[in-house]
């Protein structure tokens, strides 16, 4: 039976009988990246994945000026399918050093960390859209960057920059998702269905289907809210998930009203401007939500539509509202037991010389501590830590089999409130009325992230913020590889 959670392909003992083969398998035997399906054949089992090869670096991806090697070399694009054929030797011996190579790659048998986590309260947690590490960070000499891959550096981004410096740069955070379309999922249910990574090709092809919304793609375990509402805590959501009055993620009613809606139009100013006014309401109450989810989206830009803000612009203010949401609450009691975690939730269509999942992430708190976090990370071991930090418990395998972040921390509290750095960019500044940017953009829709072609979008991006170079046009998808699997 293909396990696409697991990579992996389940061996059951049917000889024993129906019912005890139900219940456990024999073994299982390693495969490529999600596996869907599985057939005998005369020369062993012919297995078909999904994903493939999983993704890699993608420096010659779709951005760089220098000629594209790979014509979808964006996360989703990488996950071309394959088919393995392995031998059909399944004795004890060899199916037991196979299950051992499953569950090791899987992460089943390592130790948690059993340091705890400083005595925080609350959680604001963050999730912004769609940026590799290098297209932010790359410029940091203090971490592993690509400075010729920076679209938003230090000039544009000068928040990122300093909150990264004071509090913590993690250069090898990666996010589960490749696209908003399970990204969104991955970071407030730490799991995405089935349904979901079987019809996002859809949503993302050219037919451009829109299946979101359908039941079928919320996971059983729930959502971060639902946790929340289990265990009696106060969850607060600005403008995540929200569309309108009515969602199809089952959001409890605490939702602020006057956080403006996903919209990337509206200025990230005025989301900090009503989560501040909220802060400065807590305050004088005493209290403020246990967990806070926040959506800050403008760093996804509007491309180059004539008029419209420029990416440059975009990003400034996306940065300047982190900062200003960070300074406000840093000014406050409440400071001394929250932590923020800041995240992308996906990297999407940028580029990076280490893995197109790399990403940008924050871990911003009076425990904070500066220097390089060089091991990995990913979306589900961010959720992990809200829950243990909540006593929330957990979604799915993937949160539970996860790595603890305690040990990034300080034992100790440093109290000193940040000053927000104001980016060397116009936030008024806009895109010109005329040229090739302006006529790529035409038509395009952007009322909310990723309702446009990634490949074309980051091409744009390119011509606009890379201006000595260009990118050619996609031309085709890589071919399904059929490959003979050494066990």
């Amino acid at each position: 039976m293909a396990e696409a959670d697991n990579n992996a392909v389940a061996v059951f003992n049917t000889a024993e009988g129906a019912a005890q083969a139900a219940l456990l398998p024999a073994g299982r035997i390693p495969t490529d990246w999600y596996p869907t399906d599985v057939l005998e054949v005369d020369k062993g089992l012919l297995i078909l994945n999904g994903k493939g090869h999983g993704s890699h670096a993608n420096p010659d991806g779709p951005t760089p000026g220098k000629g594209i090697q790979r014509p979808l070399g964006y996360d989703l694009g990488q996950l071309n399918g394959t088919l393995r054929l392995v031998s059909a030797d399944l004795s004890p011996a060899r199916l037991a050093q196979d299950s051992s190579r499953v569950a090791a790659a899987n992460g089943w048998g390592q130790k948690r960390s059993t340091k705890p986590y400083p005595p925080f309260k609350h959680v604001v947690y963050i999730v912004k859209e769609n940026r590799t590490y290098d297209q932010v960070l790359g410029d940091m000499k203090e971490g592993d960057g690509d400075p010729n891959l920076v679209f938003f550096g230090q000039d544009v981004s000068p928040n990122h920059h300093a909150l990264a410096l004071r509090f913590g740069l993690f250069d090898r955070f990666f996010t589960n998702a490749e696209v908003s379309g399970q990204g969104h999922v991955w970071s407030t249910a730490a799991y995405v269905t089935d349904y979901n990574e079987k019809t996002v090709v859809s949503m993302y092809s050219n037919r451009r289907t829109d299946l979101a919304g359908d039941e079928a793609d919320n996971p059983l375990g729930g959502y971060l809210w639902n946790l929340a509402a289990k265990k009696g805590i106060w969850f607060r959501d600005y403008g995540d998930i929200v569309v309108g009055p009515d969602t199809s993620h089952d959001l409890p009613a605490d939702v602020s009203s006057s956080y403006p809606e996903t919209d990337l139009e509206i200025p990230d100013q005025k989301r900090a401007d009503a989560w501040i006014a909220e802060l400065h309401d807590f305050v004088r109450k005493g209290d403020m939500p246990a967990l806070s989810l926040m959506y800050l989206p403008r760093d996804h830009t509007v491309g180059g539509g004539a008029g419209h803000s420029s990416p440059r612009a975009c990003m400034a203010d996306n940065d300047l509202a982190l900062g200003r949401i960070v300074e406000a609450l840093s000014q406050t009691p409440f400071w001394r037991d929250t932590v923020v975690f800041v995240l992308e939730d996906d990297s999407q269509a940028g580029a990076d010389h280490v893995d197109s999942h790399r990403s940008p992430f924050l871990a911003i708190s009076a425990y904070g501590r500066s220097g390089t976090v060089h091991r990995f990370l990913n979306t589900t071991d961010v959720i992990a830590a809200i829950e243990d930090i909540l006593g929330l418990g957990r979604m799915s395998k993937f949160d539970y089999f996860s790595r603890s972040l305690a040990d990034t921390l300080a034992a100790t509290p440093d109290l000193t409130p940040y000053s927000t750095m104001v980016p060397k960019v116009d936030l008024n500044e806009l895109n010109p009325a005329q040229g090739a940017a302006a006529r790529m953009s035409e038509g395009l829709d952007f009322s909310a992230p990723d309702r446009i072609d990634d490949a074309l979008f980051n091409r744009i991006l390119w011509a606009m913020l890379k201006p000595a170079g260009t990118v050619p046009p996609v031309t085709n998808m890589a071919p399904v590889h059929a490959l003979q699997l050494a066990r």
